[in-house]
């Protein structure tokens, strides 16, 4: 179990957190500049190592007006065995009239038998900025068999204005449930074993940018598509959706595009969050 607060705001171009709070099994270790834009990576740890049955885990993040947040793991989320019920993470995330957010956690590994739930909610101001990045990846199983988690429901929820009054953007709902008696691959997979996942909102989000993304993606061991979403309030968002058999490969994708974004939306180089 972990409860974890953190709130950033912007102390004179500089991005600090005016609140931190935490209980049970989650931490963030001290803040990090990586650059001299001003924006604070915070890195989450789970002293506990990984995620088990009936585990809840809630996080709660704001980034104010004019704040600038990286939020990272220290390591992968791993989901071990959860007899008799799932193992859950639920996150809220606020962002203040031009804040940016990039939340780029390691990749999540389910194990053999493991169930898991992850609803992140998201509010935004039409000003603000969003780069979210993900990979799933099947984990080890003594018999060598891929896929032998559960299940994976994962349900992201984008709203843009004020908490409890703003207007829908857009909500994905991932569901993943392997086939109980074909384990050589999922169906809706195309044989693949790893998903990755970029979404990506902000006002300058069109057409333009999702199909240089998706030429990014070229030279690339996977296979990718980009989907923009409809517009509220000026501000519109884009799902990237990559299938490989490699967390490195998707890792690398990933990375190539939220370097694309750095450099041209804030004039920042790449950043490497190798963690070992």
């Amino acid at each position: 179990m972990g409860h974890l607060e953190l709130v950033i705001a912007d102390r004179a171009g500089r991005s600090v957190a005016a609140r931190q709070f935490h209980q049970g099994a989650l931490r963030v270790l001290r803040p990090h500049y990586l650059d001299g834009s001003g924006q604070v990576c915070y890195v989450v740890v789970n002293p506990g190592g990984a995620y088990l049955g009936a585990d809840l885990y809630v996080i709660d993040v704001e980034v104010a007006a004019g704040a600038k947040l990286l939020l990272t793991t220290q390591s992968a989320t791993k989901v071990y065995r959860t007899p008799g019920s799932f193992a859950e993470q639920r996150m809220r995330l606020r962002l203040g009239e031009r804040a940016q957010l990039e939340l780029a956690p390691d990749q999540l590994i389910a194990y053999r038998e493991a169930s898991y739930r992850q609803n992140t909610h998201i509010t935004m101001h039409p000003t603000s900025s969003l780069v979210m990045s993900e990979v799933i990846t099947p984990g080890w199983s003594p018999d060598g068999a891929a896929f032998r988690y559960e299940e994976l429901r994962l349900r992201t929820e984008i709203t843009i204005g004020s908490a409890g009054r703003g207007r829908l953007l857009a909500l994905d709902n991932l569901l993943i449930r392997p086939p109980q008696h074909d384990v050589t691959g999922l169906g809706f997979m195309e044989g693949f074993s790893h998903l990755g996942s970029l979404i990506v909102v902000d006002g300058r989000v069109d057409q333009e940018l999702a199909d240089e993304l998706h030429a990014l993606t070229d030279g690339h061991d996977a296979c990718t598509g980009v989907s923009l979403t409809s517009s509220v309030d000026g501000i519109s968002g884009l799902v990237l959706r990559s299938l490989s058999n490699s967390t490195e490969e998707l890792k690398r994708l990933l990375g190539a595009c939220t370097a694309l974004l750095r450099q041209r939306w804030h004039g920042t180089a790449p950043l490497d969050l190798r963690k070992y």
